[in-house]
């Protein structure tokens, strides 16, 4: 009953750092909103650790790099996906991908449940599909390269959820603090290298002659350039907060049960995302994805009697 309680709630509180972490990439671009937000969950979390406690073994602190690892990894492929499109078949995929990787490996490494637990499972897979699809009008069929990428990334995002189950109970938070530190220094070495490959770009075409010179910017268009880059900031760092709560819920989902129910009921994160969309920014649900929410609420259930 636990386990599926604080899985779930760990979910739709992953999804609503995802909205977080939307509104911010408009406005600072994904990488250094996924940056600063790893940059805040690692410092909220050493402020915590005291409270929560944890042991610093070496064990959970290399599982812990590890899936940070895998984290930046999953991220960044989910991006080039979605890029990519359509995002209405490559994102239920990956949360279906991230789903089955976890149940395979907790079933395989000897897990059990009843016939509830197995229909319970299957009506979760069911309902990650229907929360993540969203049909658009003449949608195009997805490329090869779309493909491979949405797997890569839902296959990153399953590892994590077999990684951080590698952990013992003593660690506590510490291979959260472990994985927000490794995210966040891939995250900045990335977006240090793309801003210095920018910044040679520009001044190449400076050099060049045939470079058309720029008009200078109006001050009012720089002030909405700063406001926009400090609201995009704020929303990152409240990004960070939201998504290690998640975190912390989605661990403690891991450690008190079993892995096939935590990681199945951890990806229904999208649906956070969804009801944050309809309520802040008015967007419409679509029929398919009401039914998605519903049956995940009756999976969660089947699931907890299991």
């Amino acid at each position: 009953m636990l386990t599926a309680v604080l899985s779930l709630s760990g979910a739709l509180v992953f999804g609503a750092a995802d909205f977080l972490g939307g509104l911010a990439a408009k406005r600072i671009g994904a990488i250094l909103a996924t940056a600063v937000a790893a940059l805040t969950g690692c410092l909220a979390l050493l402020a915590a650790l005291p409270l929560i406690g944890g042991e610093w073994r070496p064990d959970d602190v290399a599982w812990g790099a590890l899936s940070g690892v895998v984290n930046a990894a999953a991220i960044g492929l989910l991006y080039a996906a979605l890029a990519i499109g359509p995002m209405s078949i490559l994102s239920p995929l990956t949360a279906v991908v991230s789903a089955i990787v976890p149940m395979a490996w907790g079933l395989a490494s000897g897990e059990t449940l009843g016939p509830l637990g197995g229909w319970g499972l299957a009506v979760a897979l069911v309902a990650v599909v229907l929360v993540g699809f969203v049909p658009e009008r003449g949608a195009v069929r997805p490329s090869a390269k779309g493909l491979a990428l949405a797997l890569g990334s839902g296959v990153a995002v399953g590892a994590f959820f077999v990684i951080m189950d590698q952990t013992s109970d003593a660690s506590g938070a510490v291979p959260l603090v472990m994985n927000r530190s490794a995210d966040a220094a891939v995250m900045f070495a990335i977006a240090g290298a793309v801003a210095l490959v920018g910044r040679r770009r520009r001044a190449g075409a400076g050099r060049s002659a045939a470079a058309p010179a720029r008009a200078p910017s109006s001050p009012s268009r720089v002030d909405a350039s700063r406001r926009a880059r400090s609201v995009g900031l704020r929303l990152a760092v409240a990004c960070g907060l939201v998504d290690v709560t998640a975190n912390l819920l989605l661990l403690g989902g891991l450690r008190s049960g079993d892995l096939t129910v935590a990681a199945v009921l951890g990806a229904m994160y999208p649906a956070g995302t969804i009801l944050l969309a309809a309520i802040v920014l008015r967007e419409r649900i679509a029929p398919v994805q009401w039914a998605g929410l519903v049956l995940a609420l009756a999976a969660a259930g089947m699931l907890a009697l299991a």
